[in-house]
């Protein structure tokens, strides 16, 4: 009898990403879950809309599209295409995402004023996204591999609509170079394991933003996506604000797309 409690106990334990043994091991358990249950969306189409908001209030809006492919790979994260649509000042501008585990992710910048597509360097990840308060690393796909992850602790999850839930709060290190944050932590809700709030911290360790998700939805019965992302920067109190609307996954995205000598073509 005390052997099968024992073997029952192991299974459970294998089994729950609530009891992991140590900080470091639960945070990466709980995150591993969150990734498993958002696994085999195949590709997607989007459409965004992007508000600038700065420290006195004065706004402006671009208007975007954003095309991605899942990949499930040892090395390799997904894919993404952001290609803008409006003001004229950046009609054609649009920026092709690789990520990768444990080697440089890849970036590509066309900029229709050069006519050239500029390759973003490594170093030049923690850089405004064409000014926003997104960096380019925060465009990049946030897979498991790049960071590594401790458990801090169980609280009440953070925003109005998940305020009846309680979230896992977990700190995570990036493990790829250059990046701009010393560590992040997220708050993650124990429904659904989404995501409901980040904070990131500088490379003189400050609490420099928070990025805020809301009004999500469930598609085919299993995968989650946030409609709305706000990104406050605390050091200049500008605001970023992300809306989406016309999620389709597996939509049968054209690859050819995803091309670095295709993005001046694209339409």
């Amino acid at each position: 009898m005390r052997k099968l409690i024992f073997t029952a106990l192991v299974a459970l334990a294998a089994a729950s990403p609530v009891l992991a043994e140590t900080p470091e091991e639960r945070g990466l358990a709980i995150t591993r879950e969150a990734q498993k249950r958002s696994e085999g969306w195949v590709d997607s189409k989007v459409e965004m809309k992007m508000i600038l908001s700065n420290s006195q209030g004065e706004k402006s809006e671009r208007n975007m599209r954003l095309r991605a492919l899942e990949l499930i790979s040892d090395t390799d994260g997904d894919k993404s295409l952001t290609y803008f649509l409006s003001p004229a000042d950046v009609q054609g501008t649009a920026l092709l995402s690789f990520t990768h585990f444990t080697t440089p992710d890849d970036q590509w910048l066309f900029l229709p004023a050069l006519k050239r597509v500029k390759r973003i360097a490594s170093a030049n990840k923690s850089g405004s996204f064409v000014g926003s308060e997104f960096a380019f690393e925060d465009l990049l796909a946030q897979e498991v591999p790049r960071f590594t992850y401790k458990y801090l602790r169980d609280e009440p999850c953070p925003t109005d609509e998940a305020k009846a839930l309680s979230c896992f709060v977990i700190e995570r290190f990036p493990t790829y170079e250059n990046s701009g944050y010393t560590r992040q932590i997220g708050w993650t809700d124990k429904k659904e394991f989404l995501v409901r709030k980040l904070q990131y911290f500088d490379r003189k360790s400050e609490h420099s933003k928070t990025l805020h998700f809301t009004e999500y939805r469930s598609y085919q019965g299993k995968f989650w996506r946030a409609h709305k992302l706000v990104m406050e920067n605390h050091q200049t109190a500008k605001k970023t604000t992300l809306s989406f609307s016309n999620f389709e996954l597996n939509a049968k995205v054209d690859h050819a797309e995803f091309d670095p000598d295709a993005l001046g073509r694209l339409r």
